[in-house]
């Protein structure tokens, strides 16, 4: 039995509202220095797999916070209950709630919920890409120059290879601009809604771009790891994603570091 995006939608549209109305203290913890995790987090996935496991109790979960629930693999999910924790944490209304369904290793549904604007970037495969019913398309920029452009940066990184700063400062000097929101799930979903134009990140999870990912694609872009590789969920996953014209000349930028 597989899910449809009305449920999705309604089960990610509750772990919102939990978002939104939680009254009790946060208890913030620290995974990592810079990484949090509060209770809201912890409320919104525990209602998330709550949901899913009673409708589909045969279907894997792979969730931030509880990490892999095991299950039949060619039924595989992919939560993070709330992306954009340190916003949260601190007040900016800049997070979302992400859901994406795979069957057999390839994503079929995914929706990405903001909570803060009442916003639902959905889509199913081969049926295209919505925001709040209406259809989504990236944008039509064909030079960087042009383009807005978004990134995240890993949490704790050591590695200068692997912080992504090079890569930030090289598209300074290339792109329109770049902007770190704060949110992979929402940087995403903007591209495909065309109010980015591109987002790429070099070290990232599953499930803060499974959804999002499945998004761009249905809304006319296109998505692939950091190599140009299209299986972007590959661990350890990385992603670029953009219109079909962008795209490739974000992977030349980044392949332009690599190389020096």
């Amino acid at each position: 039995m597989k899910p449809t995006l009305d449920f999705i939608q309604s089960i990610a549209a509750e772990a919102g509202d939990i978002l939104q109305n939680f009254a009790g203290d946060l208890k913030i913890e620290h995974k990592s220095p810079i990484d949090l995790v509060t209770q809201a987090d912890h409320a919104s996935e525990r209602h998330l797999i709550k949901a899913i496991r009673e409708a589909f109790p045969g279907h894997a979960i792979v969730a931030e916070e509880s990490g892999e629930w095991e299950g039949m693999p060619e039924h595989q999910w992919f939560i993070d209950p709330l992306d954009g924790t340190l916003n949260y944490a601190h007040g900016v209304p800049i997070y979302s709630v992400s859901i994406g369904y795979a069957f057999k290793g390839e994503m079929q549904l995914g929706v990405v919920y903001d909570p803060t604007r009442g916003e639902f970037f959905c889509a199913e495969r081969g049926q295209g890409a919505t925001l709040n019913g209406k259809p989504l398309q990236v944008s039509a920029f064909t030079e960087l120059i042009d383009c807005m452009l978004a990134t995240g940066f890993p949490k704790g990184a050591n590695a200068p290879e692997d912080d992504n700063l090079v890569n930030f400062a090289s598209f300074i000097n290339v792109a329109q601009s770049v902007r770190r929101l704060g949110s992979a799930a929402l940087n995403i979903v903007y591209v495909g809604s065309g109010r980015l134009d591109g987002f790429w990140e070099v070290d990232i999870y599953q499930w803060d771009i499974a959804a999002g990912g499945l998004i761009v694609q249905e809304a006319g872009g296109v998505v692939t790891d950091i190599y140009g590789g299209p299986d972007f969920l590959k661990k350890p996953p990385s992603f670029v994603c953009a219109n079909p014209v962008i795209q490739p000349k974000m992977l030349a930028v980044l392949a332009e570091v690599r190389a020096q």
